[in-house]
C-alpha cells in the first residue's frame, strides 16, 4: 500500500488534534471537579444526577415551608400563652367578685376590669402572623377572623344578640410538598368550641314552678361518679316542701318528665342519680327547679366573658343569685381556659413535629447531595491520572507529527 506524504501529514494532524481535545477535556474536568458536565458525557449518570437535583430542590422548598410554619406556630404558641395570662387575671377577678360583702358598685368596677381584659383577648385572637395573615384565621378570612358586633337588647334591656363572631373558615392552612406543615390555627376550635359545663353535663338554675322567680338556692358544676351509668339525657330537679322537711325529685326530661330519683333534701347535701352527682345549696323553697343537660362543644370564650360582664353589672341580685352566677361563670371560664390550654399543647406538639421533620429533611438532602456527587463529581485521583495519560499521549502525537513533517524524498537524497 502506498501512502503519500500528504496522507501522512493529514493523519498526524488528525491524531494530534484528537489528543489535544482529549487533554483539554481532561483538564476541564479537573478544573470543574465534574465528571459529567453534559448529558453526552454519561447519559445514565446525568439522569441520576438530575433526579438528585430535583429531590434537593423539593427538600429546599419544604425547608422554606417548614420555616414559615415554625414562625407561625411560634407566634401562635406565644399568643395562646398571652391569652392564658389574661384569663388567669379574669379568674382572679371573678373569685374576688364572689365576696358577699361587695356592693353592686364594686362589682361593676370589677366588670369594667374584665371588659378591658376581654378587649385585650380580642386583640390576641386577631393577632397577625407577620406575613399579612392572621394566626387564628383557620383556612382563611377576608378580614380579621373575630368581629365584635354591636350588642342588641330587647325592650326589657335583656341582651338578644351581638358579641364576637368568628368570620374565618374552620380548619387550618398547611403548606409543604413532602409533608404538610400548618401555617395557621383553627380559630373556631380554639376560641369557640370548648366543652361546656364540667365536660360531661351542664347544671343550671331554672325557675320556681309556682312563682316563675329564680330559685332561692344554687347548684354547683357537679361531677361524674359512675361513667358507665351516664345516660346523656336531660334532667330537671324539683324541690318540694318547706325546710326542714323538704324532698327533691329528679325527672328525665328526655324521656318525657319521667321521675328517676327522689330523696329527702338537706341544704348542702349531694344529689345523686344515673352516675351523676351535684350539690344544691342555699335555701331553696318549694317549687324551685334546677336543670341538668348534656355538655356540648360550643362554649365560646367571648360569650362566657360577655355573660360574666353582664352578671357583674346587674343590680339588685340576691346573695344566692350572686353565688349561682359566680359558680357558672367560673365553671365556664375554666372550661374555655382548659380548651385554650389544650390547643396550646397541640401547637407545641406541632412544633416538636417540625423539629423531627427538619431532621428528616436534612438527612434527605445529605443523601441526595451524596447521590448527585456520586453521579457527576470527578474522582480527583483518577482525574489527575487521566490528565497525565492524555498529556503523555499528546506529547507522543506531537513528536510523531514533528518526525513526519521532516520526511520527504529530497531530505532522503540529501542524506
Amino acid at each position: 500500500m502506498r501512502l503519500s506524504t500528504a496522507n501522512m501529514f493529514e493523519a498526524s494532524i488528525s491524531t494530534l488534534q484528537k489528543r489535544q481535545q482529549e487533554m483539554q477535556d481532561a483538564q476541564q474536568r479537573l478544573t470543574s471537579g465534574k465528571r459529567v458536565e453534559k448529558g453526552s458525557d454519561d447519559p445514565t449518570g446525568a439522569a441520576r444526577a438530575e433526579r438528585a437535583r430535583t429531590a434537593i430542590g423539593q427538600v429546599d422548598a419544604s425547608t422554606r415551608a417548614l420555616d414559615a410554619s415554625r414562625n407561625s406556630m411560634t407566634l401562635a404558641e406565644s399568643a395562646l400563652g398571652d391569652a392564658n395570662e389574661i384569663m388567669q387575671q379574669i379568674r382572679e377577678t371573678l373569685i374576688a367578685a364572689g365576696n358577699a360583702s361587695y356592693t353592686d358598685a364594686e362589682r361593676k368596677s370589677l366588670a369594667n376590669k374584665v371588659q378591658g381584659l376581654r378587649d385585650q383577648l380580642l386583640s390576641i385572637a386577631n393577632r397577625g402572623d407577620g406575613a399579612g395573615g392572621y394566626l387564628f384565621s383557620g383556612q382563611g378570612t377576608t378580614g380579621t377572623p373575630f368581629l365584635d358586633n354591636p350588642v342588641q337588647r330587647d325592650a326589657a334591656g335583656n341582651r338578644t344578640g351581638g358579641g364576637v363572631s368568628f368570620e374565618g373558615i374552620g380548619g387550618n392552612v398547611t403548606t409543604g410538598n413532602l409533608e404538610n406543615y400548618p401555617l395557621s390555627v383553627d380559630g373556631r376550635a380554639a376560641w369557640e368550641q370548648a366543652r361546656s359545663g364540667n365536660g360531661t353535663f351542664v347544671t343550671g338554675a331554672g325557675t320556681n314552678a309556682t312563682t316563675g322567680a329564680a330559685p332561692a338556692g344554687w347548684i354547683d358544676a357537679g361531677r361524674v361518679t359512675d361513667p358507665t351509668a351516664v345516660t346523656g339525657a336531660s334532667y330537671s330537679i324539683t324541690i318540694t316542701g318547706t325546710a326542714p322537711s323538704q324532698t327533691y325529685t329528679v325527672y328525665n326530661e328526655t324521656q318525657g318528665h319521667v321521675p328517676v330519683a327522689s330523696d329527702n333534701y338537706t341544704a348542702g347535701n349531694t344529689v345523686k342519680f344515673d352516675g351523676l352527682a351535684m350539690t344544691i345549696g342555699g335555701s331553696p323553697v318549694d317549687g324551685d327547679t334546677f336543670t341538668v343537660a348534656p355538655a356540648t362543644n360550643d362554649l365560646k370564650v367571648f360569650d362566657v366573658l360577655d355573660r360574666t360582664i353582664e352578671s357583674l353589672r346587674k343590680d339588685g341580685r340576691t346573695g344566692t343569685q350572686v353565688t349561682q352566677d359566680n359558680l357558672v361563670n367560673l365553671r365556664d371560664l375554666d372550661a374555655v381556659m382548659g380548651n385554650l390550654t389544650n390547643v396550646r399543647s397541640q401547637v407545641g406538639e406541632q412544633m416538636n413535629n417540625l423539629d423531627g421533620s427538619q431532621a428528616r429533611l436534612q438527612t434527605l438532602k445529605v443523601y441526595n447531595q451524596a447521590e448527585q456527587s456520586a453521579a457527576e463529581d470527578l474522582d480527583m485521583t483518577q482525574g489527575i491520572s487521566d490528565f497525565q495519560n492524555q498529556q503523555t499521549g499528546y506529547d507522543a502525537a506531537l513528536k510523531t507529527y514533528a518526525m513526519v513533517q521532516r520526511m520527504s524524498l529530497f531530505q532522503y537524497l540529501n542524506s
